[in-house]
């Protein structure tokens, strides 16, 4: 277990910003990681939690506390059960599923960060999400004081949330299973248009599954969701955004205001209607590489703030704030960040 003091945690993170932790613990044990917790707990230590460092915005004040960066390794392959470690780094974990023929996270190729994340954000894309294949979540649960396995069902997800999200400062991710499918090479049926288009076949078929996950990688690369060291654009948080969820009233209200336009519209529990934060900020005026300063909206995807290289936290909150106030006052809808805050808020 690696310990370091006025560490910076810029580096850690996909934006490239942030300020230092007071305390830097690397754990590569799930042994190291419940003690490094135990050890903050038991001290009354601020402690924050980190893997892949994609869904995190840092303030540049940093964090006075402890920050424990989970860097466990493990990628156990049982048949089509699949065991990762936390700090596995989820890329990497998909294209190795590939290579053994086995389907079910095929489309969430190229996503950046940690497989612990995974179940916190109920990470998603291009039409599948991992709860369809998670069976468990092998947490520590820091109210208990041990380490407890959560069923699927038992964790809660829906759109972009899950009970750890919920309740961020009681569970730690350690291990988390899936359920994954063997289809003879092929892939789990097509939801997305963009990727059914791309592949040139229709919703609800199946693919070879190298030529999916190929596909999602291009789709991603070509809005900077690939990660490229040399990419500003990929310097970024992913998607800013989550996708607003309207009820009927909201609906209503937002349609009034479209002026003529046609909206992305989708069912949504509850009689609600999911529309596209992407189609808001464009509609509301924030183009493909909005801005003047050293934040802006990516060039190639509106929903994707940048670092061009010398951004402080500051840059980007504002930028944020700029766009968020924008779409409210256009639409009257209510954007929503989807990367954790530290130190900080919207």
């Amino acid at each position: 277990m690696l310990v370091q003091h006025d560490a910076p945690l810029a580096p850690l993170t996909t934006l490239r910003l942030g300020g230092p932790a007071r305390r830097l613990v690397t754990a590569t044990t799930d042994a190291e990681v419940v003690s490094a917790v135990r050890e903050a707990d038991a001290a009354g230590e601020p402690l924050l939690v980190i893997g892949g460092g994609s869904n995190l915005v840092i303030g540049d004040a940093g964090f006075d506390g402890t920050v424990l960066r989970i860097a466990t390794t493990g990628f156990e392959l049982d048949g089509t059960v699949l065991e990762l470690a936390a700090g596995e780094v989820w890329a990497e974990a998909v294209a190795r599923t590939v290579d053994k023929g086995l389907a079910g996270i095929e489309f969430l190729a190229g996503i950046p960060g940690s497989a612990g994340a995974t179940p916190v954000q109920n990470v998603g894309a291009y039409g599948q999400e991992v709860s369809t294949g998670i069976t468990e979540v092998v947490a520590y649960d820091r109210r208990a004081g041990e380490s407890v396995t959560l069923t699927g069902e038992e964790c809660g997800f829906s759109y972009r949330h899950s009970r750890f999200k919920a309740d961020p400062e009681r569970y730690v991710v350690l291990r988390v299973r899936f359920r994954l499918e063997d289809n003879g090479g092929l892939s789990t049926p097509v939801r997305y248009a963009e990727t059914a288009r791309y592949l040139g076949v229709e919703v609800g078929e199946r693919v070879d599954l190298a030529a999916a996950r190929d596909a999602v990688l291009r789709l991603r690369a070509g809005k900077g969701m690939v990660l490229d060291a040399a990419d500003h654009d990929t310097w970024s948080a992913g998607s800013f955004f989550t996708n607003p969820i309207l009820t009927a009233d909201q609906y209503a209200d937002f349609r009034a205001r479209l002026d003529g336009r046609t909206a992305p519209a989708y069912p949504a529990p509850d009689g609600c209607t999911k529309t596209s934060a992407a189609w808001l900020i464009d509609q509301a005026g924030f183009g493909k590489g909005y801005g003047a300063g050293p934040a802006t909206l990516s060039t190639k995807h509106t929903l994707a703030l940048t670092n061009r290289g010398a951004a402080t936290a500051g840059d980007l909150l504002a930028l944020a704030r700029e766009i968020r106030d924008g779409v409210r006052a256009a639409f009257g809808v209510e954007l929503v960040n989807e990367p954790v805050m530290v130190g900080v808020e919207l």
